[in-house]
């Protein structure tokens, strides 16, 4: 079996599995999005949304981040773990976006990057979300599932991004992901794997291995 047959197999019980997978994040507009998912680096998203509730009220604008005391910030977002550099990095992005972009985010790939705290995980997240353009979202639930699946072998969150992008319908990009979050979350957990369980067993390179 090619992995292309592999991952048309995989989409076809994750249709059924997990017909509404979206992005966990909560979001009102754009801004909000950009800064959860740079919160979001080695944090849960539930924990993101707890913090974001207070967060937004008070810093409703890009502007209101860029002028933000990076010690008051630091505190405000220090339950979502290494503070001090998300804070430093959303500080120096909104001034940025403020600055340059006249509190309009990018809407391209290249523009986004430049912006600190932001990778290419966020990006394609963010286009995907905001502009409907489709994007491998690598995050550490992709990364695991596409190892174990044997999708990939790569470790590199850019190289495994490029590897799917050739087994994937385009059309497919982001919500693959989305789901694979899904079911990292409910089946194949970094630590105990409910392997028994899991409905794609049967194409597993882990399961089949063991």
């Amino acid at each position: 079996m090619t992995k292309k047959e592999k991952v048309l197999q995989m989409i076809e019980v994750f249709d059924k599995l997990y017909p509404d997978a979206e992005c966990s994040l909560n979001y009102e507009n754009p801004l909000q999005l950009l800064i959860s998912t740079q919160l979001a680096a080695q944090c849960t998203d539930a924990r993101v949304n707890i913090v974001a509730k207070d967060l937004y009220k008070k810093y409703p604008s890009a502007e209101a981040f860029a002028n933000a005391e990076q010690r008051e910030l630091e505190e405000d977002i220090k339950s979502t773990g290494f503070y001090r550099n998300k804070a430093k990095n959303i500080i120096a992005c909104c001034k940025i976006i403020t600055e340059k972009y006249n509190g309009q985010i990018p809407d391209n790939m290249e523009e986004l990057l430049e912006l600190p705290g932001v990778g290419r995980k966020t990006a394609n997240l963010y286009l995907y979300e905001i502009h409907g353009k489709q994007g491998v979202v690598v995050d550490t639930h992709a990364k695991r599932l596409s190892n174990r699946t044997g999708l990939t072998k790569n470790e590199d969150p850019e190289k495994i991004e490029y590897d799917l992008q050739k087994i994937i319908p385009k059309d497919k990009w982001a919500d693959f992901c989305h789901k694979l979050v899904f079911h990292g979350r409910a089946v194949c957990n970094a630590r105990k794997p409910k392997c028994e369980k899991c409905e794609i067993n049967h194409l597993c390179s882990y399961y089949t291995k063991k």
